[in-house]
């Protein structure tokens, strides 16, 4: 996440712990299905109740050390994991020479006026070399394994597109090349080499440092798993990032990702129907969909990040809203069901923000707010995995490559993709007919899991470049054998003719997408005009409009939507493509829902049946709900529970556990942060005679028609033990 904790350096040599702790047993994966992360050690107020803290960073404090932070969770009852920044952190006794006696404040990424892009004070976002990857194993990694963490993140390897001009990418250049440093804006070919670049030294970097935490863990007698937390490929490339993404899902010594996806990701601007601005549930449901497609052919791990706020400062109503829409997009994934539920807890519960939009006043989160992000944190806790499909026309996906981040800065004679348009234009107007449309990374197509399923596929050349010719390869076979292919783009962008493998040794394609229309028997050696064209068993549509402008120009959008409609409509006789305004899904006994604006039809959505509110902090019983444009809604579906006769804890603001039925009788505790009010609703036999909490008479109501109590309590992290009789 785009944040930094300030945290106090200890003077002493890290490896020189205070005090050694005991390794936390073995534990089963499938207890650690939901995580937050943390600098701080354990507090009342942020005992969040998932299933794994995972501890940031290695400097110790003043009156604690590194490895009692750890202690401080386990003694909690939580497993423990550790995060750090593989691109920044506390490094400062690396970069002012403590740790090997020279001074590395020149591995900095510097732009071409010469500053380094820093993340905090004498934090610089760092060009991994190999002699700072030695640090990091020998300071970070080896240190968090002594301490019996057998689960390590390295978070965000990203490499501003704007860097690349200090003296160690110049070395860096010179090794990988082997021919001397070129300043990246001169050129676009200088660009893209630069970009690439960028891209390898994270990939080895992670590789190196995971590579080393797997041989050392082994050492010790330890299974160490490695995770990336990073940005989505939708976000880097928008905000002008490298990392390496995509390719890491195939590496043997990482274990899967944090999809770190979140307000302040999803609510950068875009186009659509001429208009730019914020579409926050749009832009999640691309981003999710982006990450969830790295490891969908591998079955890689990957945890879904929200945040109930955002680094931004603003108000507590815009969180709220926000952080509906974004919770909303993740849980549109089925097969995902790990969540990193928020990061830094002790911000979110400690933080001051505004009250409204145009107030100054602050205050910290609202009883109201914060009960209502606990019982969605719950819900997490006991979300399943689902064979449901979200509702819509299934099986159009967009094509999208790491190369996406290449050449999306500088400019170039005058090529502009404002707002990583050319991305958007092959998905909203899809995704705005209610078409939930998925996405294929171009890196994958190797894997046999990556086209099932699959009956269109959609890419462009506009924005992003084939790395390899095995993966034009592979889109052929896929056509050839009844896929259909639709092409979008001029070949315009000056990108085209970079010195890559389309134009060199035996090759000569002018563009990449020549030798992809080669493979499929298109007009060889000629650029195929605008049509519909056969291929094997397949199809092939070929677009010659730049992706950009179906969402930049007012309702432009038509002619590329009836390609792809007619496309869909011909992978079967009797299918039609599905227009709404509504995206739809049932996991379990919860039901997600999300109302598009800009959409087909203003018509609210309206449900009908027994539901719980889980939005509302009341947790009212509903027979209906409706659905306005632009909102979603979480419910619980009480006609889902089998066994009337047999209480149970529906849902609620705290975890629940040690659950004892007796005839007449029916007692948990329920744990949560101090200082938070809970809410839950019980479904009981009877109406209750009497509800206690911790012994004392407790506010509860009863509602006959689902047969449930609303019980409401101050939280603890000790525990609330509350006993309902009837």
């Amino acid at each position: 996440m785009k944040r930094i904790e300030i945290i106090c350096m200890a003077s002493a040599c890290l490896i020189m712990a205070a005090c050694r702790i005991k390794t936390q047993p073995a534990v089963s994966q499938t207890k650690e299905k939901t995580v937050f992360q943390t600098s701080r050690e354990w507090r009342a107020i942020t005992d969040v109740r998932s299933d794994v803290a995972i501890v940031y960073g290695t400097p110790d404090r003043r009156n604690m050390t590194f490895e009692q932070r750890v202690e401080s969770w386990r003694d909690h009852g939580y497993i423990t994991h550790f995060m750090t920044g593989i691109a920044w952190g506390d490094y400062q006794d690396y970069f002012t020479g403590k740790w090997d006696g020279r001074r590395h404040l020149d591995e900095g990424q510097v732009t071409q006026k010469g500053d380094t892009i820093w993340h905090g004070h004498m934090v610089p976002y760092i060009v991994p070399s190999l002699n700072f990857l030695k640090y990091i194993k020998e300071m970070v990694v080896k240190r968090v394994i002594d301490a019996g963490i057998d689960a390590i993140y390295m978070e965000e390897p990203e490499f501003w597109m704007r860097g690349g001009y200090s003296d160690a990418f110049k070395r860096e250049w010179q090794d990988y090349y082997g021919f001397p440093w070129r300043p990246q804006h001169e050129s676009p070919e200088n660009t893209y080499l630069a970009n690439k670049l960028k891209y390898y030294l994270y990939y080895r970097a992670l590789e190196e440092v995971f590579t080393y935490a797997r041989e050392y863990g082994k050492s010790k007698g330890r299974n160490v798993r490695c995770y990336v937390p990073t940005h989505s490929l939708v976000n880097y490339s928008s905000w002008q990032i490298v990392s390496p993404e995509a390719s890491l899902a195939s590496l043997p010594c990482v274990d899967g990702y944090i999809a770190q996806v979140w307000t302040g990701t999803s609510r950068e601007p875009v186009f659509y129907n001429g208009v730019r601005k914020e579409r926050v549930f749009e832009n999640a449901f691309l981003e999710y969909g982006s990450m969830e497609s790295m490891t969908r052919p591998t079955g890689r791990k990957m945890f879904f990040l929200t945040d109930p706020i955002e680094d931004w400062p603003r108000d507590w109503a815009d969180y709220k809203k926000n952080y509906q829409a974004t919770f909303i997009a993740q849980l549109l994934y089925p097969m995902i069901t790990n969540y990193e539920v928020m990061p830094w807890p002790d911000r979110i519960y400690g933080g001051l923000y505004k009250t409204c939009a145009t107030c100054e006043t602050k205050e910290n989160i609202p009883r109201f707010y914060s009960t209502q992000m606990q019982v969605m944190i719950n819900a997490l806790n006991d979300m399943p995995l689902s064979d449901n499909k979200v509702s819509g026309s299934q099986g159009i996906g967009v094509l999208m490559s790491n190369s996406l981040m290449f050449q999306r800065f500088p400019i170039h004679e005058g090529y502009e993709d404002p707002q990583f348009s050319n991305f958007y234009g092959q998905t909203l107007p899809l995704l705005k007919r209610g078409i939930p449309v998925s996405i294929v990374h171009i890196e994958n197509t190797g894997y046999t899991e990556t086209w099932k399923d699959l009956k269109v596929l959609i890419m462009s050349y506009s924005n992003m470049k084939p790395m390899k010719p095995e993966f034009h390869e592979n889109i052929a076979r896929w056509v050839k054998n009844g896929g259909i292919l639709i092409y979008c783009g001029k070949d315009i962008d000056p990108y085209q003719s970079t010195m890559e493998w389309w134009n060199t040794g035996e090759n000569s394609y002018a563009t990449p997408s020549m030798h992809l229309f080669h493979l499929l028997g298109l007009a060889a050696g000629q650029t195929p005009p605008a049509g519909e064209y056969p291929s094997g068993k397949g199809k092939v549509f070929v677009l010659r409009e730049e992706p950009k402008d179906f969402v930049m120009k007012p309702a432009n959008d038509r002619i590329f939507f009836s390609v792809v409609d007619r496309a869909f409509q011909m992978t079967s006789k009797s299918q039609k493509t599905e227009l709404k305004n509504s995206l739809f899904l049932r996991r379990g006994a919860y039901l997600i829902a999300a109302v598009l604006d800009e959409s087909v039809s203003d018509e609210p959505m309206l449900l009908k049946g027994l539901y719980i509110d889980l939005f509302d902090p009341e947790l009212p019983v509903l027979t209906e709900k409706h659905i306005l444009p632009g909102e979603q809604a979480f419910l619980y579906d009480i006609q889902t529970v089998k066994d009337k006769s047999c209480p149970v804890v529906l849902c609620g603001a705290s975890r629940i556990y040690d659950c004892k039925h007796e005839k007449s009788s029916f007692s948990f505790v329920a744990k949560s942060p101090a200082n938070t009010t809970n809410v839950s609703r019980v479904l009981l036999p009877h109406k209750p005679s009497k509800v206690t909490a911790n012994n004392s008479p407790c506010n509860f109501s009863w509602d006959e028609g689902s047969h449930t109590c609303l019980v409401k309590f101050e939280n603890s992290p000790d525990g609330i033990n509350v006993e309902m009789e009837w």
